[in-house]
């Protein structure tokens, strides 16, 4: 039920429910998106109920959405309905957690190569093996698992609070696509982006806390030959700059438009490992 009524917490008087646009610079662009809130006559203050702040986030979002060309929320879920398709099935169909879906439907924006990734989907030309998730189903507990099997071989943390993937990426990166390689199938199930600092996982942003909070209890554990594959990348790479001044030697990435999605298929490529 809509909250008619707040009251204002700095100076206790009853609050004015606004409707308006509001122009706002947001990731670098200028967006307009319609905002609802509540005013305090007194004092000025804007607040919003907990409903109109997700609102508000997602409006914006899909404003910036709009602007830049990606599939806004609505889109999403009326594409992902227009297929008779749950939130779930899609995320079968992507081989992407469930949260992915659910965030893209609200207020978290999609990555330029996953909004692709969606409209392959969304037009229901993808079918079969997936190149881009090594015939693996996504799971972030095993990313989590694979960072730490390669710390004990590395013999220090590549996993860090506040980290934005620059170097485990590409551990995880070549561990996924080495394994592809000589088995058919990836590790982690993860895709991968070819952006400007390398190989890295596809909308790696969001899934920073998701990786460190992760249960590893909840992932299928290691597979002898899946530990020999990280033991042989460690050995191969004992320091963070190799990997990294690896990874952007490779054809691979470097014939690449930035944004674009590295496909499984492209490990028999590999010319560093």
């Amino acid at each position: 039920m809509e909250q008619k009524k707040m009251i204002c917490p700095n100076c206790g008087q009853a609050m004015t429910l606004i409707r308006k646009e509001k122009r706002v610079r947001f990731r670098d662009e200028d967006i307009v998106y319609a905002y609802e809130g509540f005013i305090c006559p007194e004092c000025g203050l804007e607040a919003g109920t907990l409903e109109q702040t997700a609102a508000v986030q997602r409006r914006m979002a899909d404003a910036y959405r709009s602007k830049t060309g990606l599939l806004t929320s609505a889109e999403l879920v009326a594409g992902r309905k227009k297929l008779g398709l749950s939130q779930q099935a899609l995320a079968d169909r992507m081989k992407v957690g469930i949260a992915s879906p659910k965030r893209w439907e609200g207020s978290i924006i999609q990555s330029r190569s996953m909004d692709h990734l969606l409209r392959e989907t969304l037009s229901g030309r993808i079918c079969g093996d997936d190149p881009y998730t090594g015939n693996k189903p996504f799971s972030i507990p095993r990313v989590k698992i694979v960072l730490r099997h390669f710390e004990g071989k590395l013999g220090r943390k590549i996993l860090k609070k506040n980290d934005r993937l620059l170097y485990s990426a590409k551990y995880i990166w070549y561990a996924d696509m080495l394994a592809f390689r000589e088995f058919k199938e990836g590790i982690t199930g993860a895709t991968y982006a070819a952006l400007p600092y390398g190989p890295q996982m596809n909308n790696y942003k969001d899934l920073i806390d998701s990786i460190l909070s992760a249960e590893e209890r909840e992932a299928e554990p290691l597979s002898e030959r899946e530990k020999g594959i990280i033991e042989k990348i460690a050995l191969t790479f004992p320091v963070e700059q190799m990997v990294y001044d690896a990874a952007h030697r490779e054809k691979v990435w470097e014939e690449k438009s930035r944004g674009v999605l590295i496909p499984y298929t492209d490990a028999v490529r590999l010319t560093e490992i």
